[in-house]
């Protein structure tokens, strides 16, 4: 009997019926429920053969083996997008940024649900890759002649605090395709507008992108809207408190032994990459390490002194966010400044300007201008900014080698993926099988 319900066309049309009406109440958006029509035609009428790949009443009953291999991959094309779109994206970890949390290899599984999918701005892409079609490294694999507005649907919950974050790169607005783990503008200060546009032998074309197709960072949340950001001599201070203490965070330090060299191996049980050991000499190296590592290198019988590296207060740093000499900031020394929240009016003057230019240029699309020390926001003067987005600060584990906000800036929230949720395999490019699989990083949920 349970057989003969789960074959009837009726008992079919009404649980995809049903599942579909519950995904377009959660899409907000109800022209999607002529859909309907169709599934009706599909399951009871069969009025229209919409499976025109298939024969409608094949020999025997059954179709052609190629046309089953046509059927199952619509079938898996279409499943993995709509769940890669709405529910869980798979992610890995491409440099050292987040170490020692997560560690170069490790392959993740983004929640999207954690803080609600974002409908995509670009719909029609080619499915399963980012940005550029595959063996290619400048054709796009998007359209834009079809766009649609920011729109994040409801999730689980919000961002909070020290919360790990997939998000869009803010800078990456603008590429220069032969330097595309860059940020533009930060080549655009180095080299200066006309050289990188001007050598495209060195640099490639430069390119725009929307939102969702920029390049997907990975880093910590450490400050929410709202919140007041400040890092002393190292130290980061969220609302005049210390961020609490991570055990994967990590720091560069200097370190000197009695001439002999360190042994390689206990390099390794230090959990220290062949790509992070800076060897100056056999008696001086350069390794970022977590408080307990740099405990354990102390213990060291040839190491003779150990020192973490700080900048000074008061050191301007020209690449540090927001590149004006009014703010002179570093990585160590930095702030404070507060995290703008939607809806949040600020005073604006030339003074604080850059703090809030690309919010309002890019971000939020205005025209922004300054003449004879008045700004305009769209052709009026300007005295204050009412904030349309929520914004968030983020930082990597790896606090000395890491591009995050201290070099870019907020993160807006129509730039935020999801929530970096549970490692599912993690494999070490210094070494071969199978040492290669890291099996205590394996199914780990991400803190």
């Amino acid at each position: 009997m349970f057989k003969n319900m789960l074959s009837n066309k009726w008992f079919k049309f009404i649980v995809v019926a049903v599942l579909y009406t519950l995904w377009v109440i959660w899409l907000g958006n109800f022209w999607w429920l002529f859909v309907l029509i169709i599934i009706f035609d599909v399951y009871i009428t069969g009025k229209v053969h919409w499976a025109f790949w298939k024969k409608k009443d094949p020999p025997g009953g059954k179709q052609t083996k190629l046309v089953e291999w046509i059927d199952a991959i619509i079938f898996a094309v279409i499943a993995a997008t709509f769940i890669r779109m709405f529910f869980i994206e798979a992610y890995t970890i491409p440099t050292s940024s987040m170490e020692k949390s997560l560690l170069v290899g490790d392959y993740l599984f983004v929640s999207k649900v954690a803080y609600g999918p974002k409908t995509p701005n670009t719909p029609l892409s080619f499915p399963f890759v980012h940005n550029t079609l595959p063996l290619t490294s400048s054709k796009k694999s998007y359209v834009e002649w079809i766009k649609s507005p920011y729109k994040r649907l409801k999730g689980f919950g919000d961002i909070k605090n020290n919360d790990v974050v997939v998000f869009h790169f803010p800078e990456g607005d603008t590429v220069a395709l032969l330097m595309q783990n860059q940020s533009y503008y930060q080549l655009k200060r180095t080299y200066g507008r006309d050289r990188v546009w001007n050598e495209t032998r060195n640099f490639g074309k430069v390119i725009a992108r929307p939102v969702d197709k920029r390049e997907n960072y990975i880093k910590r949340c450490v400050g929410i809207p709202g919140d007041k950001i400040e890092i002393k001599q190292g130290q980061v201070m969220v609302n005049d408190q210390p961020q609490p203490k991570f055990e994967g965070v990590q720091y560069n330090y200097l370190v000197q032994t009695n001439g002999t060299s360190i042994n390689p191996k206990a390099l390794d049980k230090l959990h220290i990459a062949n790509d992070d050991r800076t060897v100056f000499s056999s008696e001086r190296y350069l390794f970022p390490l977590t408080a307990s590592s740099a405990e354990s290198l102390k213990a060291f019988a040839n190491v003779s002194h150990i020192e973490k590296l700080e900048e000074e207060p008061g050191e301007w740093d020209p690449h540090i966010f927001p590149h004006s000499k009014d703010y002179p900031w570093n990585v160590d020394n930095y702030g404070p400044l507060t995290i703008p929240a939607k809806g949040q009016t600020v005073s604006l003057t030339v003074e604080n300007l850059p703090m809030y230019e690309r919010i309002i240029q890019v971000y939020e699309n205005n025209q922004l201008e300054v003449k004879n020390n008045t700004i305009y926001i769209n052709g009026d003067v300007a005295v204050d900014y009412t904030f349309q987005m929520d914004y968030y600060w983020m930082m990597g584990d790896n606090r000395h080698n890491s591009a995050d906000s201290r070099y870019w800036g907020f993160v807006p929230e129509d730039h935020v993926v999801g929530k970096a949720s549970f490692i599912w395999l993690s494999l070490d490019k210094d070494k071969s099988l199978p040492q290669k699989i890291r099996l205590r990083r394996m199914f780990q949920f991400i803190k």
